[in-house]
């Protein structure tokens, strides 16, 4: 094995000399438990030089570790461990007699040569189970297994919580409404003299060995990794499993049929309990009769999941592969990926998962003394904040408050007396909730009128004005969770819908809105999810049709889960967030929200659990701010953090990047709030987009700051017939409202500019219109032709007129230091910006042969504190024009220079 010091990195190509840099930085991060922020360009072979750095230092560990063991096994270990023990001995009290201190010595020498056995004969029976699967005998190996082994896979699924927070809890305890409830005392008790079920748990538990936990923004980047993987020289040699949601794992095709995440988890977990609820049941007369026949999942089978388990860790495959096995063995690849945890030496999950610590736990994720590599993290701490947020509407209130009071109502005879005290006060504090939105629970909330106003609040001063700070709200919580009085409510919605008892003031939507069993712990990140889907419309017109579709989406949901993370996140301390009360209308759409203004309060036990931490992406500058605002604010020291960034792999000649001071006409570009408006400004725009569309081949992305003004400019230009003059030279295309319409205008924007290379004609391209933001601003692929030309019309700064901003502003401004004669909330604003700008023009040049121009039209770019917010590759060769003419001429330079070298490759 090479020295640790000249690692060797298997590649399946010659690497660029960024790709060793890259890995051998990498590779020390690792070997040193640091906190690496790694930046490397798209097309610069980023996620194999992660792959082959990341496994070279697991192997050579794996490898030291197990001379280590070797050494210390063959005697070498007695010296090291007497030094210890001496060590601890001279710190305990000196009046020990020797032959107590020489005793207490060699049992410790014994018990850790024990151990260190016991791990390296798991260690062997690991690799030997492994490399049989390998071999193709893990059918025959399944066949042998014993048949008590079904059944410690049945208690691994009951023991093991879904990613979506379900337990899997016996059929007979789903039949029990009612919550029970006990004390820490009660429980102690029941635990030591009825036996419990720690130990048992402890038993199925299975170690897990050293592993990488790698973690990306969506499935599709996830596949695209894997894929990686297998192309690496480590494919034959590493076990990795890739987790997902049900959405994406399941095979059943009933289930699937379904849809929404929602509904396929409901299902899933009704069809597991349907399986052990076929049993005879006592009827009168004293006949046993078998109940009716219920559907049940022909996936889930212990011999299938450890089956398929054991293929998952035999070969490198992605989710359809995985798929079609499972489809084959008719084994669920949701839970066989989850029971393979433990024994995968890389794990592969969305960020989200890893982020928000009960969705981690209940899908297994250990963190402690792994490593952790997070890809694609330009928004790590907006996607912390979002998944921590929380959001209630009255109307949610409302209903949450009815259905518990019904609930206790019902079941009042057979709850203990701790049981009604915790209800009532839950049923307290949501009143005192629906009293701040100005409403009164038992009226219809719609019929409640509000007067529209915006207030922010401390968590303190919230409670008071909801006069609920007289409840302890932590043992509110805990009732939540010990009793899961949530769930249990769900159950009692679902058993007496339509029958009359769930009607109380609520909506004519009641009979339709039970059916979610998510656990309180991925309500946040279930939100944020389905704020990235939201996000992807933020300019689509809202249809009456649409809102009552919003409408259905929200009573789906469970309010009192809703309710429950909302009590939840005002746990947090009273500094690290705010409560925004919205009051409009009525009181059913009026809300109230938390807002997490410390993301680090929940990253830090992540870093500290973790042995190396290594956030990466493509583009992710600025880096300053991101440093203190989750490393330093989470106590992680600047020794322990590094940084790296390398340049692209194109040669310098092959990018053009611009700052464009002033138009055709000598008009200075600078697209303020106050002139950005003004008819001169979009008409100068007009000349600059023109004269780009005649020197630049094939096609040109041009983002706008937002989608309002992106509609107002091409309003005026339709007017004053600049679309014409544009639409002669290039075909344009516009952003579609609509997701699920983006593939649809790429594949159009991209035969459009295959059609005019070959056919020429007057149409030299297309003209795609974007916003910043929006939905192509971040993981599209323009390269070569399709974005020959990234144009940026002004500066897209946030909207500093939001509630919530302010406060984050504020919030920074009290807590973080001042440096640079900007105020930390004055350089979040600026971050935002340059952020935002950095992903949309890292949206062309997408491999090493590729070219292109960047031209950002606002004079503001030429700052120098705004220059050194550009990417390092891009920033050291762009030019500043004060006037378009030179600009123009050095564009046209560019593209008769390129023309000229694929004709003489011709």
């Amino acid at each position: 094995m090479e020295e640790a010091g000249a690692p060797h990195f298997p590649f399946p190509y010659q690497p660029y000399p960024i790709q060793e840099q890259f890995m051998q930085a990498l590779y020390g991060a690792l070997e040193h438990g640091k906190v690496g922020i790694f930046e490397s360009p798209t097309g610069t072979g980023k996620s194999l030089s992660l792959i082959c750095g990341a496994l070279s230092w697991l192997r050579d560990h794996e490898e030291k570790r197990r001379q280590e063991a070797d050494r210390l096994l063959q005697g070498g270990g007695v010296t090291a461990l007497s030094i210890s023990s001496s060590l601890s001995t001279t710190t305990s009290s000196s009046a020990e007699p020797d032959w107590i201190t020489d005793f207490v010595q060699k049992k410790a020498e014994r018990d850790f040569v024990s151990k260190l056995k016991d791990e390296e004969l798991r260690r062997k029976k690991r690799e030997e189970h492994l490399e049989m699967i390998r071999n193709n005998s893990q059918l025959k190996y399944a066949l042998k297994r014993k048949s008590c082994e079904d059944d410690e896979a049945v208690k691994l699924l009951q023991l093991s919580k879904d990613p979506q927070g379900e337990e899997l809890k016996d059929p007979e305890e789903e039949e029990l409404i009612v919550a029970e409830y006990e004390s820490d005392d009660e429980s102690k008790t029941k635990n030591k003299f009825c036996g419990g079920d720690d130990d048992d748990e402890d038993d199925l538990v299975e170690e897990h060995v050293t592993k990488i936990y790698y973690c990306s923004r969506t499935h599709s980047q996830l596949a695209q990794f894997v894929h990686e993987v297998q192309k690496s020289p480590f494919s034959q040699d590493i076990s990795l499993v890739t987790l997902g949601s049900r959405q994406n794992m399941c095979v059943n095709e009933e289930v699937r049929r379904l849809g929404s995440v929602q509904r396929i988890n409901d299902r899933c977990m009704e069809m597991q309990k349907n399986k052990h609820d076929q049993r005879p049941k006592e009827v009168e007369g004293g006949k046993r009769k078998r109940g009716v026949s219920k559907a049940v999942c022909p996936y889930i089978g212990a011999q299938g999941l450890q089956t398929l388990r054991d293929a998952v860790l035999g070969a490198v495959r992605d989710i359809e592969q995985l798929l079609s096995l499972a489809r084959e063995t008719r084994s669920c690849p949701y839970y066989a990926t989850r029971l393979a945890i433990p024994p995968a030496q890389l794990v592969v999950l969305p960020y989200q998962t890893v982020l928000h610590e009960g969705t981690r736990r209940a899908s297994g994720v250990q963190l402690k003394g792994q490593v952790l590599i997070i890809d694609e993290a330009h928004n790590l701490s907006d996607v912390l904040s979002c998944i921590h947020s929380s959001e209630l509407t009255g109307a949610q209130l409302c209903r949450a408050h009815s259905q518990l009071a019904q609930y206790s109502e019902r079941y009042r005879s057979r709850l203990k007396a701790k049981n009604l005290m915790y209800i009532k006060q839950i049923l307290f504090v949501v009143e005192g909730l629906v009293r701040v939105l100005g409403g009164k629970v038992g009226q219809n909330p719609h019929s409640q009128t509000t007067q529209p106003a915006t207030e922010l609040l401390t968590i303190n001063n919230f409670l008071f004005k909801a006069q609920i700070d007289n409840i302890n709200l932590f043992k509110v919580q805990r009732y939540f969770e010990k009793s899961m009085i949530s769930r249990k409510l769900c159950g009692f919605i679902e058993k007496y819908a339509g029958t009359g008892v769930t009607s109380h003031t609520q909506t004519s939507h009641t009979q339709t809105q039970f059916a979610n069993k998510e656990n309180r712990r991925t309500e946040g990140l279930n939100r944020y999810l389905q704020t990235l889907q939201s996000s992807q419309q933020p300019d689509t017109e809202s249809h009456p049709g649409q809102q009552g579709a919003a409408e259905d989406r929200e009573l789906a949901a469970s309010p009192m889960m809703q309710v429950e993370g909302f009590f939840m996140a005002l746990t947090n301390t009273n500094t690290d967030g705010r409560v925004v009360l919205h009051t409009q209308g009525s009181v059913a759409v009026s809300s109230m929200k938390f807002l997490l203004l410390n993301p680090a309060v929940h990253f830090s036990q992540v870093l500290k659990d973790c042995r190396a931490v290594i956030i990466a992406g493509g583009t992710m500058q600025p880096v300053s701010d991101f440093k203190q605002e989750l490393l330093f604010s989470a106590g992680v020291g600047a020794d322990r953090i590094i940084e790296f960034s390398c340049g692209h792999v194109i040669p310098p000649e092959n990018i053009l990047p611009i700052v464009l001071c002033s138009g055709p006409s000598g008009q200075e570009l600078e697209f303020t709030f106050q002139n950005r408006d003004t008819p001169r400004m979009m008409e100068e725009t007009g000349r600059v987009l023109s004269n780009l569309c005649n020197v630049v081949p094939g096609g040109v992305v041009c983002f706008f700051p937002s989608y309002d003004y992106s509609r107002r400019i091409l309003e005026h230009w339709e007017a004053s017939g600049v679309l014409a003059r544009l639409s002669s030279k290039k075909k344009i295309f516009q952003e579609p409202k609509k997701a699920n319409q983006v593939e649809q205008v790429l594949n159009e924007f991209s035969c459009t500019i295959q059609r005019c290379a070959v056919d020429g004609g007057t149409l030299s391209g297309a003209l795609l219109f974007s916003v910043v933001g929006g939905k192509m601003s971040e993981g599209i692929n323009f390269s070569d032709d399709l974005g020959r030309c990234i144009v940026m019309v002004g500066m897209p700064y946030p909207n500093i007129k939001s509630p919530e901003l302010k406060e984050k502003m504020a919030y920074l401004d009290k807590n973080l230091p001042h440096s640079g004669g900007r105020s930390p909330g004055q350089a979040l604003i600026d971050n935002l910006c340059m952020k935002a700008v950095n992903q949309s023009i890292g949206r062309a040049i997408r491999h090493r042969g590729d070219y292109a121009c960047i031209v950002l039209c606002d004079r503001r770019y030429s700052r120098p504190a705004t220059l050194a917010k550009l990417p390092d590759w891009i920033r050291a060769h762009t030019h500043t024009h004060t006037k378009f003419g030179p600009a123009f001429a050095g564009l046209r330079r560019f593209f008769m220079e390129k023309k000229k070298q694929q004709q003489q490759q011709l």
